[in-house]
C-alpha cells in the first residue's frame, strides 16, 4: 500500500493507531497549533502528493474543534494535491440533526455534510448514522457501515436460549430486527417519544419479553435517558435479567456510572468508536474494537473493491 497516507486528528488518536497497526501502515504526524486570536491552524506533515489520502476524525466532544480541526486537514489534503481524500469518520454527530421538526431551525446534519465536500472530502467512511436518511445529505460517496457483526460475535458467546433482543424505539427496530436475525433470538421494540434531549417517555414495550434476558440495542447512548425510562418498563414486565448494547458510547454527565448501578444491568457493551477515558470504565463495561472493520473497509476503498461485500 505505498500510495497511501493515514492522518488522524486530535478526536481519537488511539482508534487511529489501531487502524493503522491493522493496515500495516505509518499513522503520519499532524500538527495543530492555536493562535493568539483562538484560531486553528492545521498542518499534514507528511507528502500527499497524488496519494490516497485517509483522515481520521469522529465527531465526538468537543464537537465543533474538532470539526473544524476536521475542515482545515481537509483543506490541508487538497491544497497538497492528493489525488483523493476519504474522511474516516466513525461518529457523525450532527447525525442526529436530520429533519426540520420545529420552525426556525437548521438540519445540522445536511449542512456539515455540504461543508465536508466545500473543503475537499472526495469520500466519506463512517459507522452507525443515528438516521440512515443522513447517507442522502452528502454529495460525494459514503461507505455507511455498522458495528453489528461485532456486537453479535461478542453475544453469541452467551447462552441465548432465554434470550431477546429489544429496541428501544420503532426507529431502531430494523437494525435490533436484522441484529436479533444474527444471534437467532426474537425481537421486541419500546413505543418511544421524545419530549427534549433528556426527556422521553416509553409508554409500553411491544414483544414477548417476560422472564427474558434482554439485550437491549441501541445505536448511541449519551446521558442514557432512554435506556434509564426503558428499564423501568422492562422491571414492569418482570425481565431476568438485562444487558445493554450500542455502537457509540458517548456516556455524557454520568451516564456509564448511572447504567452501571442499575442493579439488573448485567452488562454494558460498545465499541471504541469514540474515545472512552480509562478513567470512566466501570466494571460492567466491555468494550470492543471496530477497528479492523474500518481498516478492511479502507483497504477496499484504496484498491477499488467492493465495501458492501463487508456485509455479507
Amino acid at each position: 500500500m505505498r500510495d497511501i497516507a493515514v492522518f488522524s486528528g486530535s478526536a481519537h488518536p488511539e482508534l487511529a493507531e489501531e487502524i493503522c497497526a491493522q493496515l500495516e501502515v505509518p499513522l503520519q504526524p499532524v500538527r495543530v497549533d492555536r493562535f493568539a486570536n483562538d484560531c486553528l491552524e492545521v498542518q499534514l506533515q507528511a507528502n500527499c502528493r497524488e496519494r490516497d489520502v485517509f483522515l481520521i476524525q469522529p465527531l465526538v466532544p468537543p464537537v465543533q474543534e474538532h470539526l473544524v480541526e476536521l475542515l482545515l486537514m481537509l483543506d490541508a489534503a487538497r491544497g497538497a494535491s492528493a489525488a483523493r481524500t476519504t474522511v474516516v469518520m466513525s461518529h457523525y454527530a450532527y447525525a442526529r440533526s436530520d429533519k426540520k421538526d420545529e420552525p426556525r431551525i437548521s438540519i445540522g446534519g445536511r449542512l456539515v455534510a455540504d461543508l465536508l465536500s466545500a473543503a475537499g472530502a472526495s469520500r466519506v467512511l463512517t459507522l452507525t448514522l443515528h438516521s440512515p436518511q443522513v447517507h442522502g445529505f452528502f454529495s460525494v460517496p459514503v461507505d455507511h457501515l455498522h458495528a453489528l457483526r461485532e456486537l453479535a460475535t461478542h453475544f453469541r458467546g452467551l447462552d441465548l436460549s432465554n434470550s431477546v433482543v429489544v429496541s428501544p424505539d420503532l426507529g431502531n427496530a430494523k437494525a435490533a430486527s436484522a441484529f436479533a436475525r444474527m444471534l437467532g433470538v426474537p425481537v421486541a421494540a419500546g413505543a418511544k417519544q421524545r419530549f427534549s434531549d433528556d426527556r422521553v417517555v416509553i409508554s409500553a414495550v411491544i414483544g414477548d419479553i417476560e422472564g427474558k434476558d434482554v439485550i437491549v440495542l441501541d445505536d448511541e447512548i449519551a446521558r442514557g435517558s432512554t435506556i434509564i425510562e426503558l428499564l423501568a418498563r422492562l422491571r414492569e414486565r418482570d425481565v431476568a435479567s438485562v444487558r445493554v448494547a450500542c455502537t457509540h458510547g458517548l456516556f455524557t454527565d454520568g451516564a456509564l456510572d448511572r447504567l452501571a448501578a442499575q442493579p439488573d444491568v448485567v452488562e454494558i457493551v460498545c465499541t471504541n468508536s469514540v474515545p472512552i477515558p480509562k478513567a470512566k470504565y466501570v466494571p460492567k463495561l466491555r468494550v470492543l474494537s471496530i477497528a479492523p472493520a474500518m481498516a478492511e473497509a479502507m483497504r477496499r476503498i484504496h484498491n477499488g473493491e467492493s465495501v458492501s461485500s463487508l456485509f455479507h
